[in-house]
């Protein structure tokens, strides 16, 4: 297999080499990745200044990697378009510092680059550490080693993307398939002032509970110490609305 890997921390984080650990066994691993902090970038792609990309060595590993001074979504579409010498069998992005849960997918670099693998066709994962204070990847590593053989074999659909969270514990109870939940902020920006008198803003927020509870969703499949695999889509359209929307107009005179 060719694999391509990206991730949103950094081509130097952590968890990227614990990635590029499991999926060496599977083939040719081929790294395309921002070259510092990208978190919460979304699916941006960058396109009033170049982009810079620099060949780099990741440390125990042999395998290419390409630094690229944009987002997850730019190193997708590099790797795809240029850096590749053919298309890859499989985009992994990840392994994220920080869940990936719920509406929080549609802010998250991490998410974004599995999508950019998406959109052009090739099965993709994205794969996060369900912990911001725990840099425990042991769980994470194991799952994935026993899980991608299997993801392989199964046949990998063009398209297809999972988002997967793993809580940070060497022993999860176990895996559930499950559906996107709800994640609310609350406390979202702190107000401060500047030294100089200044008021500004920093972004912080903190979770809120969902109410209903539902045993299925990503979030409550973490929060009970199980790995979430989400399957997700591209087709954001909302099939009721639209049905509503087409009797409603069809009758009426709007031009």
């Amino acid at each position: 297999m060719r694999i391509l890997a990206s991730n949103d921390d950094g081509i130097h984080a952590r968890g990227m080499r614990i990635l590029v650990g499991c999926l060496t066994a599977l083939g040719d691993v081929f790294i395309v990745a921002p070259d510092r902090q990208r978190s919460a970038t979304g699916l941006s792609i960058t396109m009033h200044r170049p982009l810079r990309v620099k060949k780099v060595k990741i440390p125990g590993f042999k395998v290419t990697g390409w630094a690229v001074d944009g987002t997850p979504a730019d190193c997708i579409k590099l790797a795809i378009e240029d850096l590749l010498e053919g298309p890859p069998d499989l985009v992994v992005s990840g392994i994220n510092l920080g869940p990936n849960l719920g509406n929080d997918i549609l802010y998250s670099g991490t998410v974004s680059a599995a999508i950019e693998g998406a959109i052009n066709g090739f099965p993709a994962l994205a794969v996060s550490l369900a912990s911001y204070s725990s840099e425990d990847y042991s769980g994470a590593s194991i799952f994935l080693k026993n899980f991608l053989p299997v993801l392989a074999k199964g046949g990998l659909r063009p398209g297809t993307l999972l988002n997967i969270n793993v809580p940070a514990t060497e022993r999860p109870c176990g895996v559930k398939i499950t559906r996107l939940g709800s994640r609310r902020y609350v406390n979202i920006f702190e107000k401060r002032v500047d030294p100089r008198g200044r008021l500004y803003y920093w972004l912080a927020g903190e979770p809120v509970e969902p109410e209903d509870g539902a045993v299925e969703t990503d979030v409550e499949a973490v929060k009970n110490n199980y790995i979430s695999i989400t399957p997700l889509q591209l087709d954001l359209t909302d099939y009721k609305a639209f049905d509503w929307l087409k009797h409603l107009t069809e009758a009426e005179k709007l031009l």
